[in-house]
């Protein structure tokens, strides 16, 4: 598997597998590429209607040259824990950064949710996600006030008059909720419309229609948050350990003949 930045060729191939509708893993196999790094690759420049070889790769040498002025800071950041690969963490960190970016969330948001995200701690301040994202501090200031909004993380008062901005475990569910919760608020206004437009109207019934669909999944969204919210504080078994309860579980759900011939 070839190694290194993409080439413009290589863009070119991912532009025109776009354009014949390839799927991102049909377009990393001809080019014996990760489909995450066509994915990234995608993403950052312009999405899958929107992506141009060309300005891809001219935006790439941009970043590549703003990466090289600002190295010397990066290098006074902490070493890496537990021993992991810092290229890999910064590749893994965009491609993270790359999906929340897919999904909806604004560039800086994405940036600063996924730094928080990765870090063991779960938590930093404002002056440490600065100088993590080479940003300014009213960058930081105003993705931190969305992400508060949209109940991705919460504030903590840490030593001194510095706050800590922190991704738990908890977080996850809490957006679900907020989510399901500004759905229900859209579910209300259409059909207040109803009543305005008129019922069996055409314009009537596209919003009770609406209405009844949005409600239906943030019905849906909030039963399973809850139902699953005890993931997020279950410590995940090591991968010794999976196998091993997956074993025994299969042990148990189909047992051998001689079991199965006992009295």
């Amino acid at each position: 598997m070839p190694g290194g930045r993409l080439t413009q060729q290589e863009r070119q191939q991912i532009a025109l597998g776009l354009a014949d509708g390839l799927a991102y893993a049909e377009i990393g196999r001809r080019l014996d590429r990760p489909t995450s790094t066509v994915t990234r690759e995608v993403m950052r420049n312009g999405g899958p209607t929107g992506y141009r070889a060309d300005l891809a790769h001219r935006a790439t040498e941009r970043r590549t040259q703003r990466r090289r002025q600002t190295a010397p800071r990066a290098a006074e950041a902490a070493p890496q824990e537990h021993g992991r690969d810092a290229e890999a963490v910064r590749a893994y960190e965009e491609t993270f950064t790359t999906v929340l970016l897919g999904s909806g969330m604004p560039a800086m948001m994405s940036r600063v949710m996924a730094c928080l995200t990765l870090a063991d701690s779960g938590s930093l301040t404002a002056a440490e996600l600065v100088q993590r994202l080479q940003v300014s501090p009213a960058s930081i200031s105003k993705a931190v006030t969305f992400l508060e909004g949209q109940g991705f993380l919460r504030r903590e008062r840490g030593e001194g008059r510095r706050e800590r901005y922190i991704v738990d475990d908890d977080i996850w569910y809490q957006s679900m909720i907020a989510s399901a919760r500004s759905i229900a608020q859209i579910v209300e206004t259409a059909r207040e419309g109803v009543g305005v437009l008129g019922a069996g109207t055409p314009a009537g019934n596209r919003l009770e229609n609406v209405a009844r669909f949005l409600d239906f999944v943030a019905e849906s969204s909030i039963r399973a948050a809850e139902q699953a919210r005890e993931i997020l504080h279950t410590k995940a078994p090591a991968p010794a350990e999976d196998q091993a309860v997956r074993a025994a579980s299969g042990d148990a759900a189909e047992p051998g003949p001689e079991s199965q011939d006992a009295p």
